[in-house]
């Protein structure tokens, strides 16, 4: 009989511990998701628009602060390559939640194609995406509580051959915003494939041997071939499409020296020195020798980041990155990049020129 109450006393505080530990998951678990839902909750007032007067009408989301009253300065993004949608898979939303701190909403829209956007990202030029964000800017202009002379452009990358294009063409372009762009197209396509090289510790054999097939592949491009006269010749089309060979012929002649040089507003170029897509030397020694309006350039360089603006140590860790990206995206970025576009912001006050 004792025995028997010994072995049930002894199982209930068995049973007691294991729902007591069973109980601390799930506040946990409860916890780790709330925390989830609070780090992925912005203040930010989004709005899913559509914006007309271009080729095509384009799906787009106006994000204003939810602080103030308006009216807002606007800061226009444009995309870097790639099917991008508007929120760049919500990478850009800390971003526009650290614009709206400053005052400025944000607007932001599908690429053509993405998202059952009409048209196709991989048709445009880069004079048409130049028109596409001028469209963009005069669509805006309409709307309430936007401030139509403070308007101004955010892009990365391949947006840095449209944005001083859409600057030199129309005075409603107020500032601008360069994330790691390049200025010219054939340089920046050199520059990647020798650095991706390097850090994969290609020997010297395989360089050579890429660099050849590169420069086939420039010939080709120069000649005008088409895909099927490139493929014919022997050139290397593994993960190139006809439509992607047609978007490079069409743009890699790209340069953006001439526009910058027409530059007369202020401009912030952001850069990471661990970048392996462009080189960071050039753009910023063109940069400063092309914008020379007294006070007009402002470079901020991250030594320890990417092309995105990402510590290498994250960028390089898929689960880092992931994890940071779920649990809280505003860290997945490095340190002083939001608060560098937020303080650039600020500082443009209400200026009308």
């Amino acid at each position: 009989m004792g025995i028997c109450d010994g072995r049930g006393a002894r199982g209930s505080r068995g049973r007691r511990w294991i729902w007591g530990s069973l109980a601390a998951a799930l506040v946990l678990l409860v916890g780790a998701g709330g925390w989830v839902v609070y780090q992925n909750e912005y203040d930010l007032k989004e709005e899913r628009v559509t914006v007309t007067g271009g080729k095509q009408p384009l799906q787009g989301i106006l994000a204003r602060p939810t602080g103030g009253h308006g009216p807002y300065g606007l800061v226009v993004f444009v995309h870097g390559d790639g099917p991008t949608d508007a929120t760049h898979d919500t990478f850009y939303r800390p971003i526009w939640e650290a614009m709206g701190k400053a005052g400025y909403a944000t607007l932001s829209w599908d690429k053509p194609g993405v998202n059952g956007a009409p048209g196709n990202w991989l048709d445009q030029s880069i004079q048409d995406r130049t028109d596409e964000t001028l469209a963009a800017i005069a669509w805006a202009k309409t709307q309430p509580g936007i401030d139509p002379d403070r308007i101004g452009l955010w892009g990365a990358s391949q947006a840095g051959w449209v944005m001083p294009k859409a600057a030199r063409q129309s005075p409603d372009v107020k500032f601008l915003i360069a994330v790691a762009p390049a200025i010219n197209w054939l340089q920046q396509g050199r520059y990647n494939l020798l650095a991706e090289l390097r850090e994969r510790g290609a020997t010297p054999a395989e360089t050579e041997a890429a660099v050849a097939r590169s420069d086939r592949t420039r010939a080709a491009l120069q000649a005008g071939q088409s895909f099927d006269q490139y493929k014919a010749g022997g050139g290397d089309v593994a993960g190139l499409t006809p439509q992607r060979w047609e978007f490079n012929k069409r743009n890699f002649r790209s340069d953006a020296t001439e526009d910058l040089s027409q530059v007369r507003i202020p401009v912030q170029l952001i850069l990471g020195g661990q970048d392996v897509n462009v080189d960071i030397a050039d753009t910023e020694a063109g940069y400063r020798r092309l914008i020379t309006a007294p006070g007009s350039l402002q470079v901020l360089r991250f030594e320890d980041s990417t092309h995105n603006i990402v510590p290498k140590s994250i960028e390089d860790s898929e689960l880092r990155s992931t994890l940071l990206a779920i649990a809280a995206p505003r860290s997945l970025f490095t340190q002083g990049y939001l608060d560098g576009m937020k303080h650039f912001l600020s500082t443009l006050g209400t200026r009308k020129g």
